[in-house]
């Protein structure tokens, strides 16, 4: 086969048919009409022998071939787009670029709010598309789709860059007026009701099992060393919900004390040490190998931290 001949451009199509495994799907992320996107698709089962795609009742499935190449590509295109973009300069106040990041709610309050606040004087035009834990993959991530996801993750593929924004210890929140404040030790804070919240890693979230304190994180578990266990009235994954619950209710809420310094200067709530050891927890940015030479993801990723080194001091 003499290389010249082919059209480069069909493994740019391959590339995006095989991770959107649709048609219609990959030409609208390419920008071109679907009977181009079919078009392209007959040339490159003609280029390479194999039907590549094959419609089933499950939707379009790739072939063994197909399947081979996905790799050798993705990785053909991805040394191509970091020696290109290396020599693209990235002006932030000129870009109209959308960065997709994955956050929890925890990292948009404490971390993100000063990064947009920044992006409106240093990159006025630059959009951020902020997605739930829920909406991600790590699949998403690895191929680009997301720009990159900062949480609390317990672990990550090997093939992420990723880079600690801060550390974070925990704190314990309750409405002002709850007795618990006067005295506060461990044995009155087991006895007051509870409020669980988290949401680490990515992918859908499935409902919690109270009796399986071993999956409830790191609170619960240093409880469990200490023979302890905190009765748990609501479980949330949401940060906001589980401060104004506690702020309104005689519920305790422990939490990362940046979540909870959201409400410092609330004279309703209450902000206590915990009554028993908590370790602190890095707060995780990761991106996929694919970004990790793209001049704009670099501004991002620095200004990220920066804000982060700035708020940690």
């Amino acid at each position: 086969m003499n290389i010249t001949k082919i059209d480069l451009n069909l493994l740019v199509y391959l590339d995006v048919l095989m991770r959107e495994g649709n048609v219609t799907k990959a030409a609208n992320q390419l920008g071109i009409t679907q009977p181009a996107m079919s078009n392209n698709l007959k040339k490159l089962r003609e280029l390479f022998k194999d039907p590549l795609l094959i419609r089933t009742s499950s939707g379009m499935l790739p072939t063994q071939r197909a399947t081979q190449l996905q790799p050798i590509i993705r990785n053909v295109l991805s040394k191509l787009e970091n020696t290109i973009n290396t020599e693209i300069e990235f002006s932030s106040l000129i870009s109209d670029r959308t960065f997709r990041v994955m956050a929890s709610d925890y990292a948009e309050s404490t971390l993100l709010m000063e990064v947009i606040r920044r992006l409106d004087k240093l990159a006025p035009n630059i959009t951020l598309d902020l997605i739930t834990p829920s909406d991600v993959t790590f699949h998403d991530v690895e191929q680009g789709k997301v720009d990159m996801a900062i949480n609390r993750f317990e672990e990550l593929p090997q093939s992420f860059h990723q880079k600690v924004i801060w550390q974070d210890s925990f704190a314990c929140v309750m409405n002002s007026r709850n007795p618990l404040v006067s005295e506060f030790n461990l044995d009155n804070y087991l006895k007051n009701k509870h409020i669980w919240v988290s949401k680490t890693g990515f992918g859908v979230g499935v409902g919690i099992d109270p009796n399986a304190v071993q999956k409830l994180g790191w609170v619960d578990a240093e409880l469990t060393k200490l023979g302890k266990k905190r009765d748990i009235r609501v479980f949330t994954r949401h940060y906001h919900v589980a401060l104004q619950l506690a702020k309104e209710q005689n519920l305790v809420a422990t939490l990362p004390k940046r979540a909870a310094n959201l409400y410092k200067n609330d004279p309703n709530v209450k902000i206590l040490e915990p009554p028993f050891y908590i370790p602190p927890f890095p707060l995780k940015m990761a991106w996929s190998a694919i970004l990790q030479h793209d001049a704009g993801h670099i501004w991002l990723r620095r200004l990220i931290t920066e804000v982060g080194e700035e708020l940690s001091s």
